[in-house]
C-alpha cells in the first residue's frame, strides 16, 4: 500500500529535502506540495501530512490535519512544550497522531540527549545556537527542546545557576536555561551546550554542514513511524534506542 504524503511548506528549503526523500522512499508518494500560503484544504485525500511551513502557519496546519483525520509530522520550528499543549487535546480527541520533530538530524538528537544526560552533574548550563540569517524564529526549536530536556533532567537538583538573567544580554530563559541565538550568513546550523561545574567544563557541539545528507535518515524514520502513530510524540529520540533516557521521550 502506498502512503500519500501532503507536504506543507514543500516549496522551501526543508520542504524540498522532504519532497526528495518521499520521492525516493518505497511505499510513499507525494500527494500534494503546498506553499505556506496555499489553501490548506489541498491536504484532503492524503494519508500523512508533513509540515515544513512557518511558525505562524504551523498551528493551523496541525489543526487542519487533525480535522481531516490525517496523521502529521511537524518539522516546523517554534513548538515549545506550552505550544504543543494547545493542540494535544485535539490530537488525542481525534484519535490521530502528531509527531513533532525539532530537528531531523540524528546527530543533533544525540547531542541533545547527551546534554540532558549530563545536566544533573553540572550547575551552570547555557545553550548557544547559530543559524543562517534567513531563519525567522529564535531561539531554534532544537535549542528549546534541549533546554526543556535539560530542565526536566534536573528536576531533582533544581534549576541551573543563571546569574544576572535580568540583563537582556544574558539570553532568553527557556525552562530556566539561558539560550543565546546567533543569526548570520555562512552558517547552516550549529548548537553548543556549555556545562560548567567546580574546576571543569564540558561542551557538547553539533554542526550541520550538509542539510540534505544530515536530515534524510531522520525524515525517513519520521515518515515510517508517523503513519501508525497515535497521540502526540515529541522528538526522534522517541523512536531511537540510543541508550540514554531523555525525559519526555
Amino acid at each position: 500500500m502506498t502512503t500519500r504524503v501532503a507536504i506543507v511548506g514543500g516549496t522551501g528549503k526543508l520542504g524540498g529535502i522532504i519532497r526528495d526523500v518521499v520521492d525516493a522512499e518505497p511505499g510513499f508518494t507525494v500527494h500534494a506540495t503546498l506553499s505556506s500560503r496555499d489553501d490548506i484544504g489541498l491536504i484532503d485525500g492524503a494519508d500523512l501530512v508533513v509540515d515544513a511551513s512557518t511558525p505562524a502557519v504551523s498551528i493551523d496546519v496541525v489543526r487542519a490535519a487533525v480535522e481531516h483525520g490525517i496523521n502529521i509530522v511537524v518539522g516546523t520550528s517554534g513548538w515549545s512544550t506550552e505550544r504543543i499543549a494547545l493542540v494535544r487535546p485535539l490530537v488525542e480527541a481525534a484519535g490521530t497522531g502528531a509527531v513533532f520533530v525539532p530537528n531531523f538530524s540524528l546527530g543533533s538528537v544525540l547531542g541533545t540527549a547527551l546534554a540532558a544526560a549530563a545536566a544533573p552533574f553540572f550547575e551552570s548550563i547555557e545553550v548557544v545556537e547559530a543559524h543562517r540569517d534567513t531563519k525567522v524564529d529564535s531561539p531554534s526549536g532544537t535549542a528549546v527542546r534541549t533546554a526543556e530536556l535539560i530542565a526536566a533532567a534536573r528536576s531533582a537538583q533544581g534549576p541551573v545557576l543563571a546569574p544576572h538573567v535580568d540583563q537582556r544580554a544574558r539570553g532568553q530563559q527557556v525552562a530556566g536555561v539561558p539560550v543565546h541565538s546567533l543569526r548570520r550568513p555562512g552558517v547552516i546550523a550549529r548548537q553548543e551546550v556549555f556545562l560548567s561545574g567546580a574546576g571543569e567544563s564540558l561542551t557538547i557541539v553539533h554542526d550541520t554542514v550538509d542539510p540534505a545528507a544530515a536530515y534524510a535518515p531522520g525524515i525517513r524514520l519520521a515518515l515510517t513511524r508517523a503513519v501508525a502513530a497515535r497521540g502526540v510524540i515529541v522528538g526522534l529520540d522517541s523512536f531511537l534506542d540510543i541508550g540514554i533516557r531523555t525525559p519526555g521521550a
